[in-house]
């Protein structure tokens, strides 16, 4: 099957494309580190090669899945912190940090805004779709 583009919409999905590390042959650990708490890197910053994968309850199924320790990290504890995304933090940085913090589960644009309430839906379209790919957040394309 192949996949067939649209232009993106701020209905669009997006979500941080694995493959897209792969390719570019870049650590995403080494950025998952960075968006640690000051207790988890602590914890985890100095050693976080070593670190494998950790059981997960999916709190609505249930399922027991097997996730990255470092990304389970930010979401069960970094994330709900007060200073993980601030004012300050720069918007692809808190559009990153916010997927990493929803396990990565694919967003559109108007829920980026609702979550991060910093730039207008179509401005934040704008700086995902124009230019090169940033940390590998991108679309999310149907099979057609």
């Amino acid at each position: 099957m192949a996949i067939r583009w649209q232009r993106p919409t701020v209905d669009t999905k997006f979500h941080i494309d694995m493959e897209w590390w792969r390719e570019q042959q870049r650590d995403i650990r080494l950025y998952i580190r960075d968006a640690l708490c000051s207790e988890c890197r602590a914890e985890y910053g100095e050693n976080y090669r070593e670190l494998q994968e950790v059981d997960w309850v999916d709190e609505q199924t249930g399922e027991v899945m097997r996730v990255d320790a470092l990304w389970h990290a930010v979401c069960t504890c970094c994330s709900l912190k007060p200073d993980y995304i601030t004012p300050n933090t720069p918007i692809i940085d808190a559009i990153f940090r916010t997927f990493l913090a929803n396990g990565n589960k694919p967003l559109s644009v108007r829920e980026l805004y609702e979550r991060l309430d910093r730039r207008p839906p179509e401005v934040i379209l704008r700086i995902l779709t124009a230019g090169p790919t940033y940390m590998g957040i991108r679309p999310v394309y149907e099979d057609s």
